[in-house]
């Protein structure tokens, strides 16, 4: 994942989780760890779409689903796979298996919100290199059509289950037809907890 999309990936998770507008440019680099010019570069990006306002001391968000779209439009979810194989159980069984990990996108949306919009078949999840290695243990390299997706962890993962925003990128990127049915779920969810002014 880029540094740019951690940097809208924190603003969102404040903004629908936390119902938090408002940041200070110096507040975002110094938890991240980022430095100025790259929380800058992101939040002018932000303002020339008019997503945010900037201020003298801080900038606020004006619109929450602009940037959770741009986010969305420059995630690359393949590019972050690190592990894929094929486990030969129903999903349940894959999901009950699976070391202390953070899923994402279909089984993130179901944990989080107690739902599924659809039957899915694919099981995707973001581990680091310690998680990684007790799912090849236990979910051997197998060659035939993958249904288990390993995601590389960044540092900024939040939850069990990831944030809503996460959740709507990783699904917007996924191909599967089912995608669309979790996608226009989760977008009623968001609606319902953000500002748009």
């Amino acid at each position: 994942m880029k540094k740019i999309e951690i940097v809208y990936k924190e603003i969102l998770y404040q903004a629908i989780e936390k119902k938090n507008y408002t940041f200070k440019q110096s507040e975002l680099s110094k938890k991240l760890g980022f430095s100025l010019s790259t929380i800058n570069l992101a939040v002018k990006k932000l303002e020339k779409m008019n997503a945010v306002k900037i201020n003298k001391m801080n900038f606020k968000v004006i619109d929450t689903k602009k940037i959770l779209y741009l986010w969305a439009s420059i995630r690359n979810i393949e590019k972050d796979i690190i592990y894929q194989t094929r486990a030969e159980m129903p999903v349940r069984e894959i999901e009950k298996n699976l070391p202390n990990i953070t899923y994402a996108a279909y089984s993130a949306y179901k944990y989080k919100f107690r739902d599924v919009p659809a039957d899915y078949s694919e099981v995707y999840v973001y581990a680091d290199e310690e998680e990684l290695e007790e799912i090849k243990k236990r979910f051997p390299q197998n060659e035939k059509n993958p249904n288990l997706f390993v995601l590389k962890k960044s540092s900024s993962l939040y939850l069990k289950t990831g944030t809503t925003a996460q959740i709507f990128v990783d699904l917007w990127n996924l191909r599967q037809w089912y995608a669309s049915d979790f996608l226009k779920a989760l977008e009623q969810r968001i609606a319902e907890r953000v500002k748009t002014e």
